[in-house]
């Protein structure tokens, strides 16, 4: 434990909310009941007290399902100090986070990977209360959050270390440059930026070709990111305690493209064919780097973990078989 952080007589507490379902008003409440009772701090981000802003939330200004923008469920700091709670409002840029005890996230995996950002850059554990369908990130289900905030106020959790990843894209021209530079919780994923034909590229693990392919891209990923991309790509389960990084090729067009499990310790590079086509790399989804013809994509083990709050000791098996309805009925257990 984090004898300064969590040792001290102020605490605070941010909260990250997904604020498109109904369920987050009264989950903030409770939130807010607990820390007022606790003397703990409440810290939100401007963003989430607000409704959804067409140009902003959505650059386009329609959504997917059509030109209406859907409902929206800020949270209010007015309501949440009439539950007796401190309530600072903080704008979500990298120090948003700073100074805190726990990041909370209200959502799914999404908005998990949006508060991790902020989590991440100022050392912070962070924990996931799901209020989506399978959110496979978060440690408890909305309908516990009682149980969670006693935990917490009472400082009865305890915090893990989750491998992150560290990227770097440069031009092998000119390797003295770096192009960019970003990190990832789940996965990088390399991808072809159009949808006509494929993205030519190799696979390199510690210095060694491994196989070249075309594809619609190919996956790095952690083991906690195994369950995420990677999973519907074709990729293995992972348990999250291993320390190892996954390599999954995207719809690879090769007789020898199957999924590669590495050591935690293993540098992996993927090379793009310099006469080929121009791709992307996402990293969890949210940070974006343009990868011209015949860059390379370097992917290690970062220094730096997440943080990530435990507060129950639910076996990993059985989280799999809640959040993907897994068949288990015929089951005896061990015997003897």
């Amino acid at each position: 434990m984090d004898g300064d952080r969590r040792g001290g007589n102020h605490r605070e507490f941010l909260v990250v909310a997904h604020t498109g379902r109904a369920i987050v008003t009264e989950t903030t409440a409770a939130i807010a009941r607990h820390c007022a009772a606790g003397g703990v701090t409440l810290r939100v981000i401007d963003h989430d007290t607000r409704s959804f802003v067409p140009g902003v939330d959505f650059p386009t200004g329609v959504v997917e399902l059509g030109p209406e923008l859907p409902e929206s469920y800020p949270v209010d700091p007015a309501d949440l100090r009439e539950a007796g709670a401190e309530v600072e409002v903080t704008s979500g840029d990298a120090g948003a986070a700073a100074g805190c005890e726990v990041v909370i996230v209200l959502g799914g995996d999404g908005t998990f990977l949006r508060a991790a950002e902020l989590a991440y850059g100022a050392d912070v554990p962070v924990l996931g209360i799901n209020l989506g369908r399978i959110g496979f990130l978060a440690e408890a289900e909305a309908n516990r959050i009682d149980e969670v905030m006693t935990q917490l106020v009472n400082r009865d959790y305890r915090v893990e270390d989750r491998m992150t990843l560290d990227v770097t894209l440069t031009d092998p021209a000119h390797p003295e440059q770096i192009l960019g530079q970003s990190w990832a919780l789940n996965e990088v994923a390399l991808q072809n930026r159009t949808n006509h034909g494929v993205l030519e590229l190799v696979t390199e693990v510690d210095g060694r070709p491994v196989s070249a392919f075309g594809a619609d891209g190919v996956l790095v990923a952690t083991p906690t990111g195994s369950t995420a991309y990677a999973f519907s790509a074709g990729g293995p389960v992972m348990w999250p305690d291993l320390e190892a990084i996954l390599v999954v090729p995207n719809n690879a067009h090769a007789l020898f493209a199957r999924p590669m499990v590495t050591s935690p310790r293993s540098r992996i590079a993927l090379e793009i064919d310099s006469g080929g086509r121009s791709a992307i790399v996402l990293c969890d989804g949210r940070r974006q780097m343009q990868v011209p013809p015949g860059a390379r994509i370097e992917i290690v083990r970062s220094a730096r973990s997440l943080k990530w709050v435990r507060i129950d000791s639910e076996p990993f098996a059985d989280r799999l078989v809640t959040k993907f309805k897994l068949p288990v009925t015929g089951w005896r257990g061990g015997r003897g």
